[in-house]
């Protein structure tokens, strides 16, 4: 893997709507930007990304834990994107995500029964990648679903992937939509 740069976000909502959050709801974002091995020309045998993925499953989930700040057992939510460049193609992204990132980040938090969200793009520099966050444990849980977006004016260039993991500790701010609390998941089976 070639790895141009990574990137760090951390937000943190205090108040919402005139509401005081408390605790504040935090999440973090960890991006990677690498070379598209691929750009340029079609590959049947995709399973280079596929081991960059996991390779980057634990980077990303170490970064955006680091970023977070907490312990990994005060992690709730997560998610991953990806963002390919012209040159590249849709599923150039889907080999970094789908096969391998998913069981290194679920290592890094220890654990984590739900699928993780995924969300993919072709765009150029300064594309939006948006990262849905979903819990980790059960899907049903409402007030976790949500997203972070980032944006990188000189990524990615026509060669080159953009590649995000997200970590929340908590949903979105004042959550009142309904649906299974954090409180009740079970975590068995990764939906409730």
């Amino acid at each position: 893997m070639k790895l141009r740069r990574i990137i760090t976000l951390v937000e943190e909502t205090r108040r919402e709507m005139g509401q005081d959050i408390a605790p504040p709801a935090r999440r973090a974002l960890a991006a990677a930007v690498i070379e598209n091995p691929f750009a340029g020309r079609y590959a049947k045998d995709l399973s280079e990304l596929a081991e960059t993925g996991a390779e980057l499953g634990r980077i990303l989930g170490e970064e955006a834990l680091g970023a977070l700040g907490c312990a990994a057992s005060e992690v709730q939510g997560y998610g991953k994107a990806a963002l390919v460049g012209e040159a590249g193609e849709l599923e150039h992204a889907a080999a970094l995500l789908h096969p391998k990132l998913g069981a290194p980040l679920r290592d890094v938090l220890g654990g984590g029964k739900a699928l993780v969200p995924s969300s993919k793009a072709m765009g150029g520099p300064g594309g939006v990648i948006d990262v849905p966050l979903g819990h980790k444990d059960a899907a049903y849980v409402r007030s976790h679903f949500d997203g972070m977006r980032l944006q990188l004016p000189d990524a990615p260039r026509a060669n080159e992937i953009v590649v995000a993991v997200a970590l929340q500790m908590g949903g979105r701010p004042n959550p009142r939509v309904g649906g299974l609390a954090h409180e009740e998941v079970i975590g068995a089976d990764g939906l409730r």
